[in-house]
């Protein structure tokens, strides 16, 4: 740093473009990767790190591709397909010579200008996701049809839903000689729950693949970059380690620091290299903010109305446009775009479109500029994107928001979601028509469309139950609070809401919308029979089974009427597996004749949804063998349309599936994940910590079986989910009464009971019964015991519902047991465990073969009963049921019988060594969650969690948390993936 001297005036560098310094192994990795095509390269990195100028530099070598390039608006709501749009609208080729099939009449909403050479438009879809799957079709088929090497996405970040699934499209068909894809974005920016994040899983075999992580400039490229800005002189090494402090290595905020300086002449030649002035009245700016309004303020007036405006529009635009939103004459703003040009700040695509050169700039200028003035720019911007053709609504409908002009952003926010749900994309429908709702003032009839039109979108969306799905229930709530709607208005509002608050876990409060809603939906009988159906499902509300059968029946005399054999199928398949949940019969006739496939998406994504349902009621029933083939369906189903949320309830219902027929390896595994993956969905979440339960109540865990067994019941009551608190008391109540707690057991589950009782479904009483009939008979109750017994007897009647009726064998042993009758008891026992092994249901059938041998112990026969009991033992030992073995063990010893000696396998063998189950402990202490948060992520109890993060602590030596977070790092447990990947 030096003082000015008088020989350093009239000094004033000359600055050039900065040449491209430091990225030669990342560009090489590039050209590598995209030589090998099928590929699929990301590159990563913060704002102004060098993402666009690798792209540029890799784009401007003389290979023989052809490349589709597009840039992602920085748009609060972008247009849907916004980007690819844009990308296929630079072409040259004539449209009319391209080889297109009749498929390419999908493109004609997109691209109205190539109406003449498209051919005829495709007859309109009633499903959303059929329609996007034949746009994504005939968007490909255009790639192809241009032999398009390579699509270049840049700034993916701010890419819409749709144009990033449209990615995961093309991605999926790279197998066929697809386009390879070069991706850039922010990774700061990326939300978890980013469809960007799943573009590089799952890749077909063949595609190569790359991950460039862009760092920042070491100190040595920092001087050669600000050399190639100063005539390639040599900067002092003074200087140039101030400027790399300060800048931190970012080439952006490097250059823009460099012109500054220049600007203000702070920079001299001395000596043969450049220095800075020590100027005590400027300091270099530490962001690109300062840098660039500094700049911006030394532009003439024009000027800087220019950038205002184009920091305003925040997407490339034409001079004409600039021109109407600066409020500048045509002349003025070409004045104003070349002066800026001329300093750096705007550059210019081929087709003549301006923007900043960097978003970090366009930033800067925009929050620069007061409050009161920002209204009329966008006010300005909205009034000249009207003057387009087709009209980019999304950006109108952010302009006229910005602006205050209610009614013009209605209008187009309608559109802009009305184009996202033609397209599939039903997340971007209700992300816009919820934050109209919610930010502006509308007549209650146009806030009562627009809230419906939220509501069925919100059904189309396949993601799983998140921040999205919560607010736009709450959104139509709020609506429903609006003064003067009608009734039929509030109808069209509580039919999707209750449907919602279905799939949200809150039953009790869904059906009471519902109920509302049909009484004023005559005018659509198709929604009427379809929330009339959803009524007739038992598993929330204070109704007996009577009426959920009344509703089934009136939806089934509204469908003998319609003419869609799709909605037909719908209602006929939702009719059946609420019958299935009812316990009756004749849904099986339904089933006999179900589909197993459809022939578009939405009737494949039915027929999956269908089959989920019947798989939930074959379970109840007791018939695994049609559990598992209708399950089946439903998965490979969900896997082809990519349904998420339809894929995790299957999962679930699957698992638990494999828990009842006895497959109980890496279930452990698997409900810590489907507990992780369904946080969002409590009924689901609830499932998985079920599953967990069970596990730790067979092993023996009794403490943390019962935590969690107490908050799926606790939970489920609060939801409403009547059917689902049903296990669970039943599980407390066999805790408790293993403790010699009667009382305790009975009162946990009259309230379970007394639902059954009420509803008169006695097919969910497969576990709850002969927990309480145990319990009675434990607190010396034999009458009430038998009483309930009789009670299940004649609710099972004419039903063949096989585990209820497995449930009923053994309640009649255990009163026979409780009466003395120990001849009859073992021969009831018999004929229970052979009902279990016939589902298969074999714990159950274990542990029925337990008490068998007890009651032939009692009856005198000793031998063959701890024979028997010896054989439960082991096959209990071997199942994985850890404390019944125990128990049987204990009761093999008090009746003087040798226990076998088997290998507790699975814990010798780690030493000193971490566990599996202690490194995922110590994997989310690293990454700093709490025991409790700890406990839910892995469906575990926290003093199960405590044991185990303290056993980890002993081996690796360490007394407190941060510790341990800093020995297992240090000592190399979990692996950093590298920032620069190579191509596989």
């Amino acid at each position: 740093m030096l003082d000015p001297s008088p020989e350093d005036a009239g000094t004033a560098p000359t600055v050039s473009a900065p040449r491209f310094v430091g990225r030669d192994r990342e560009l090489a990795a590039l050209r590598g990767a995209v030589a090998r095509p099928p590929a699929i390269v990301l590159v990563e990195g913060e704002a102004g790190i060098g993402k666009s100028r690798l792209l540029r530099e890799w784009l401007a070598a003389p290979d023989r591709r052809t490349a589709l390039v597009s840039v992602c608006p920085p748009l609060r709501e972008s247009l849907t397909l916004g980007p690819i749009v844009d990308a296929f609208r630079g072409i040259d080729s004539p449209v009319s010579r391209l080889p297109l099939t009749a498929l390419a009449g999908a493109l004609r909403p997109l691209f109205p200008e190539w109406s003449a050479d498209l051919p005829p438009a495709l007859q309109a879809l009633d499903d959303a996701k059929a329609a996007r799957h034949r746009l994504f079709r005939a968007l490909d088929e255009l790639l192809r049809a241009l032999r398009v090497d390579v699509l270049v996405l840049e700034d993916a970040h701010w890419a819409d839903e749709m144009t990033l699934e449209f990615l995961l499209f093309v991605s999926s068909r790279q197998h066929t000689d697809g386009p390879s894809l070069v991706v850039s974005y922010r990774p700061e920016e990326v939300d978890d729950g980013s469809l960007l994040l799943r573009l590089t899983s799952r890749l077909p075999a063949g595609v190569t693949q790359l991950r460039i992580a862009l760092a920042p400039m070491r100190p040595d490229d920092t001087a050669a970059l600000m050399s190639s800005m100063l005539a390639g002189n040599q900067i002092s090494q003074e200087f140039a380690t101030f400027m790399h402090e300060r800048t931190g290595g970012v080439p952006l905020v490097l250059e823009e620091s460099v012109r500054l300086m220049c600007d203000r002449a702070d920079l001299v030649f001395r000596d043969g290299q450049w220095v800075r002035l020590k100027l005590r009245e400027l300091r270099v700016p530490p962001t690109v903010r300062d840098s660039t309004r500094e700049r911006v303020g030394r532009l003439s007036p024009p000027a800087q109305q220019v950038l205002r405006a184009a920091a305003t529009l925040a997407e490339r635009s034409s001079v004409a446009t600039i021109a109407v939103t600066a409020g500048l004459s045509p002349a003025e703003c070409r004045g104003g775009i070349s002066e800026a040009a001329d300093a750096g700040v705007l550059d210019a695509d081929d087709r003549g479109r301006w923007r900043f050169r960097h978003v970090l700039a366009a930033t800067a200028v925009y929050e620069a500029i007061p409050l009161t003035e920002r209204r009329q720019f966008h006010l300005l911007a909205g009034r000249a994107l009207e003057d387009i053709h087709p009209p980019p609504v999304a950006r109108l409908a952010q302009h006229f928001r910005e602006a205050g002009e209610t009614r013009s952003w209605a209008r187009y926010a309608e559109q802009g979601a009305e184009l996202a749900m033609a397209s599939g994309d039903h997340t971007r429908a209700v992300d816009t028509l919820v934050d109209l709702m919610s930010r502006a003032v509308l007549p209650p009839a146009d806030r009562a469309r627009i809230a419906r039109i939220a509501g069925v979108a919100a059904l189309g969306r396949r993601e799983r139950v998140d921040q999205v799905h919560h607010r736009v229930i709450r959104t139509l709530r709020s609506v429903l609070d609006t003064p003067g709607l009608s009734a039929r208005q509030q109808a069209e509002i509580r039919n999707p809401l209750g449907r919602l608050l279905i799939t949200a876990g809150q039953a009790q409060a869904a059906l009471g919308e519902l109920e509302q809603a049909v009484a004023n939906l005559d005018h659509d009988p198709v929604e009427a029979a379809r929330a009339m159906t959803y009524l007739g499902w038992a598993y929330a509300g204070p109704w007996p089974a009577s009426t959920h059968r009344r509703w089934l029946d009136r939806a089934a005399e509204l469908t003998t009427a319609f003419d869609s054999p799709a909605e037909r199928l719908n209602l006929a398949g939702n009719r059946a597996a609420a019958l299935l949940m009812l316990g009756e019969e004749e849904a099986w006739d339904v089933v006999a004749g179900l589909p197993i496939d459809g022939a578009t998406s939405a009737e494949r994504l039915d027929v999956a949804r269908i089959h989920a349902n019947v798989g939930t009621g074959a379970v109840i029933w007791g018939r695994y063998a049609d559990a598992d083939r209708h399950l089946a369906v439903a998965m490979h189903l969900a896997e082809t349309e990519q349904a998420s949320r339809l894929h995790h309830n299957v999962r679930l219902e699957q698992a638990n599936l494999a828990w009842l027929t006895g497959r109980w390896e890496g279930r452990a595994e698997q409900s810590a994940a489907l507990a992780d993956a369904d946080r969002d969905r409590p009924a689901h979440y609830l499932g998985s910590i079920r599953l967990a339960a069970r596990l730790a109540a067979a092993a023996g865990r009794r403490r943390a079986a019962e935590e969690q067994f107490r908050l799926v019941l606790e939970e489920s009551t609060r939801l409403g989910a009547a059917d689902d608190t049903m296990e669970a008391a039943a599980a407390l109540a066999r805790l408790w009464l293993a403790d010699g707690n009667s009382g305790r057991a009975l009162q946990i589950t009259n309230e379970p009971m007394d639902t059954i009782r009420r509803k008169g479904i006695w097919i969910w009483a497969t576990d709850l019964v002969p927990a309480q009939i145990e319990a009675h008979l434990a607190a010396g109750d034999v009458k009430s015991a038998t009483r309930l017994g009789e009670q299940l007897a004649r609710g099972l009647r004419g039903r063949t519902a096989p585990a209820s009726r497995a449930a009923l064998a053994v309640c009649r042993a255990l009163l026979l047991a409780a009466n003395g009758d120990h001849a009859r008891a073992a021969a009831a026992y018999d004929r229970a465990a052979r009902a279990w092994s016939a589902l298969p249901r074999p714990y159950d059938a274990m542990l029925a073969r337990e008490r068998q041998a007890e009651a032939l112990i009692a009856l005198g026969r000793i031998d063959h009963g701890r024979e028997l009991l010896a054989a439960q033992y082991e096959q209990l030992f071997r199942l994985g049921a850890r404390g019944d073995a125990d128990r049987v063990a204990q009761r093999l010893r008090e009746h003087g019988a040798e226990v076998p000696r088997l290998w507790r396998g699975g814990r010798r063998g780690y030493g000193d060594q971490l566990s599996p189950r202690e490194l995922d402990v110590v994997q989310l202490v690293v990454a700093g969650k709490t025991n409790r948060e700890i406990s839910r992520i892995l469906a575990k109890s926290p003093a199960t969690v405590d044991q185990q993060l303290r056993a980890a602590m002993r081996k690796l030596k360490v007394t407190s948390r941060t510790a341990l977070a800093v020995k297992a790092v240090e000592a190399g447990v979990f692996a950093e993936e590298d920032s620069l990947h190579g191509s596989s």
